[in-house]
């Protein structure tokens, strides 16, 4: 599109780590090719009110290595009524903007959707640590979320050796099991919960029992938010079965969306916003990039908004073969 002299990016939905570096990738190739940056603040509602800033190379800078968005975000609701979605384009025109790149999960993107049937020209980019984007292998965010929780998940079983205890332990992810599933795995937890599959509390006491019976110390059993059997409640149901251990329940919450950016998530979102730019530069619209296989891809963002990626339950089986 030799018409695209001016591009704005957004953050939207909950925020990954490496979204920043997203940022940074997306003005700066956008300034690589002669173009102008904007950023807007607050996601939707921001681009609904106008809330833009200039940003030249400068202000992304020192960006790459930091959590959360400088660009901040917010859930929007009201942008799925088309008279905010009217105003959103109006914004957009009035402030020059001829392409949109949007940075978020799976909401995120079905506003994107809806600004592309409008007829404004837009890319998406998935950064989600639920890793629950249709369309790409991983988002952004994910990497790190999994290295914070495998942290976690090490120093607890310090802690749960010392005191012969089972510890219970939340994961993020809604209801979607990925980072419950892979952290699961990593940290060679007794038992993973996910909402993909249904699970008893006797057959997670089972496998902590024979965890005792092998001669073990501890035993570490990870359960994602959205699993049908609830940490707390899980707790309160081991207490009263005979395990060998105490049990304890650590819901690590919002630590999982925090931190600086891991390698990966920093290459990835590099990866992404380069390709984001180049895509609307040429004419691109309508679509989210996406990693699949170590590849970039683009899937239609209609697509996207209407589908869920599914968790790989391989590794499911491969977590309850390990564990025995």
């Amino acid at each position: 599109m030799a018409g695209v002299k001016t591009i704005a990016v957004l953050t939207a939905g909950g925020d990954a780590p490496g979204m920043n570096a997203a940022v940074r990738a997306v003005v700066r190739s956008a300034l690589a090719l002669g173009m102008r940056a904007h950023g807007v603040r607050r996601a939707y509602e921001g681009l609904a009110r106008g809330d833009f800033t200039d940003l030249g190379a400068r202000d992304v800078g020192g960006i790459i290595q930091r959590g959360g968005t400088v660009l901040q975000t917010a859930r929007f609701p009201e942008f799925a009524k088309p008279e905010v979605q009217q105003e959103a384009l109006r914004q957009l025109k009035a402030r020059g903007v001829d392409a949109l790149v949007v940075i978020g999960g799976d909401g995120t993107m079905r506003g994107a959707a809806a600004l592309h049937r409008l007829g404004f020209p837009v890319v998406g980019i998935p950064a989600s640590i639920d890793n629950d984007v249709f369309g790409t292998d991983m988002s952004i965010g994910v990497d790190t979320a999994l290295n914070t929780i495998v942290e976690a998940i090490d120093k607890l079983r310090d802690t749960a050796a010392s005191h012969q205890r089972v510890f219970i332990v939340e994961t993020m992810g809604r209801d979607c099991g990925h980072l419950a599933l892979m952290s699961g795995v990593i940290s060679g937890a007794e038992m993973t919960l996910i909402p993909e599959q249904d699970v008893s509390a006797e057959e997670v006491a089972a496998a902590v029992s024979q965890a005792h019976a092998r001669g073990k110390t501890h035993a570490i059993v990870v359960v994602a938010e959205g699993a049908r059997l609830a940490a707390n409640a899980l707790k309160e149901m081991l207490d009263r079965m005979n395990t060998g251990f105490e049990s304890r329940v650590t819901i690590l919450g919002h630590v999982q969306r925090g931190g600086s950016p891991s390698a990966w998530d920093r290459l990835i979102a590099a990866r992404f916003g380069v390709i984001a730019v180049e895509r609307l530069a040429k004419g691109g619209s309508g679509v989210m990039v996406g990693l699949q296989a170590r590849e970039i891809i683009a899937t239609d963002l209609a697509v996207v908004s209407s589908r869920k990626r599914e968790t790989d339950l391989e590794y499911y089986r491969m977590a309850r073969m390990l564990a025995k």
